[in-house]
């Protein structure tokens, strides 16, 4: 089948390598331009963009479409059978949408109509959601709105993270891609009620607020890393939270409960306090809680913010 690819992230990597490896014929991979990224600034390809040339594929990389008549015609000129579309980017416009024979399939790390947008992994974890999945998705103009072709759910345990949700569902939206292109299999409607957004996440959505519950907390902290990561104060110092666990406890919220980094919360689901397990502190390597306070002991009572 001759197709468009179109995903920028490495979420969307393990579809294109799938896609080339069953022999599919790529016509042109659309992603992100390069962009500055690190600690030096160097202007990098996105994942998908690598992918792409070591495969030895045609890459383009247009900032915007909405508008772009030259791009929208050279999209139709693909004569393209479908797209499939995992984390682009971009709004594809209708002209765009309209072009391939079998329009346009979108991988969806969530199963719809819940977690539609741009943070659907992240969404699920931090609302404590008891599974998610991928959809396969038939698109048209709305967000995340078009009809379902294929769904497949995993279970989110009380140790999962986005890390490893993200990997997971990669693969599925691979395999499932495969599928819908073999199978062409009838879309099926979201259902009217029940759609909950996603949406892009900030550097503040990290900073943990001390008053809400542990079990929210620990929440947070899955969800977050690597991006945008989650983070407190102590004594000046802004120190990146890895990995906690929440733990029976009680105290002034934000305030060590003895010396090894168990921090008093809110009251309520899962105990009263989260032991900080993995930190990273400013110029510093992660390390284990263990290792971090051997170079800096923390008297209880210490406040963090």
């Amino acid at each position: 089948m001759r197709l468009a690819f179109m995903g920028s992230p490495g979420f969307a990597v393990p579809a294109l390598r799938a896609l080339h490896a069953a022999g599919h014929e790529i016509a042109a991979v659309y992603c992100q331009p390069p962009r500055p990224a690190g600690r030096g600034q160097a202007v990098r390809p996105c994942p998908v963009h690598a992918a792409a040339e070591a495969l030895g594929l045609p890459v383009r990389t247009p900032a915007r479409l909405r508008k772009d008549e030259a791009e929208h015609e050279a999209f139709r000129a693909l004569n393209l059978d479908a797209a499939v579309v995992a984390a682009y980017g971009l709004i594809l416009p209708q002209a765009m949408l309209d072009a391939p024979r079998r329009g346009c399939l979108n991988i969806h790390a969530s199963l719809l109509p819940r977690w539609r947008g741009a943070a659907p992994i992240q969404a699920a974890l931090l609302a404590g959601d008891p599974e998610t999945g991928i959809t396969l998705m038939q698109m048209d103009a709305g967000l995340d709105t078009g009809a379902m072709l294929l769904r497949e759910a995993i279970p989110i345990t009380p140790t999962t993270t986005a890390s490893d949700l993200h990997d997971a569902l990669a693969e599925i939206g691979a395999r499932l891609a495969l599928r819908a292109l073999a199978e062409n299999p009838p879309p099926i409607p979201q259902p009217a009620e029940g759609a909950t957004y996603a949406p892009k996440l900030t550097r503040d959505d990290g900073k943990l607020d001390w008053t809400h519950q542990a079990a929210a907390l620990d929440r947070q902290v899955r969800a977050l890393n690597p991006w945008p990561g989650t983070f407190t104060t102590l004594e000046g110092e802004t120190l990146k939270i890895l990995a906690a666990t929440p733990q029976p406890g009680a105290g002034t919220p934000g305030t060590t409960l003895d010396a090894s980094l168990l921090v008093a919360t809110g009251p309520g689901e899962g105990g009263g306090a989260l032991r900080l397990t993995r930190i990273q502190a400013p110029g510093r390597a992660a390390m284990p809680a263990e290792a971090f306070l051997r170079g800096r002991p923390i008297p209880p009572g210490t406040r963090l913010g």
